[in-house]
């Protein structure tokens, strides 16, 4: 099922059946998307808004241009999408508890969204911007961050010894969270 430029507003997809398909320039808003099976599904340039898509199954899912704005995203597992041509950018998000396992996310924009307990483990996020967005608990494994903006970005605990982090953007005081592992006292 092929479905173009259409606007699913306020719609529950928990309790209405959500159609397999191809989505090309949909816009999602207010749409309740928790746990429910979005494997194979394609969205290209789309737009979600406000919707709630926590623990949904992502299988094979491909998200090409896709942004999210305003909504929860919590326990997902982006790392079982489809990653060719992968890209998406996030606004005002919750993230918390989702995992990002092993992609390629060059040049991904978060914004003012919460990626608390986020798993970025051998991710690359080159040249990616964290806008004013919590870290706390976000895991950094292998990870690399080369030319990443994470200045207005705080409660991160990043090991400089263990991800890639030349040429970073990072401020006072949350750069102490690249200190961290040393257990040292900073006043």
């Amino acid at each position: 099922m092929y479905i173009e430029d259409r606007k699913f507003e306020s719609v529950d997809f928990t309790k209405e059946p959500f159609e397999k398909g191809d989505y090309e320039y949909c816009t999602f808003m207010g749409c309740n998307m928790a746990g429910i099976d979005l494997s194979d599904v394609s969205f290209l340039e789309c737009e979600f808004i406000d919707c709630d898509l926590s623990l949904s199954k992502i299988q094979d899912t491909a998200f090409r241009d896709v942004k999210f704005k305003g909504c929860k995203l919590l326990g997902l597992s982006f790392d079982d999408c489809n990653t060719f041509g992968l890209s998406f950018s996030f606004s005002g998000c919750l993230l918390d508890n989702s995992t990002f396992y092993g992609l390629k996310l060059k040049k991904t924009r978060f914004e003012k969204s919460r990626l608390s307990g986020v798993d970025l483990t051998d991710c690359d996020l080159s040249g990616s911007v964290f806008d004013d967005c919590d870290m706390q608990g976000a895991v950094f494994q292998n990870t690399n961050l080369e030319r990443s903006d994470l200045t207005t970005s705080y409660n991160y605990m990043i090991d400089p010894e263990q991800n890639r982090i030349k040429k970073a953007k990072f401020s006072l005081p949350a750069v102490t969270g690249l200190l961290a592992k040393y257990d040292i006292v900073i006043k």
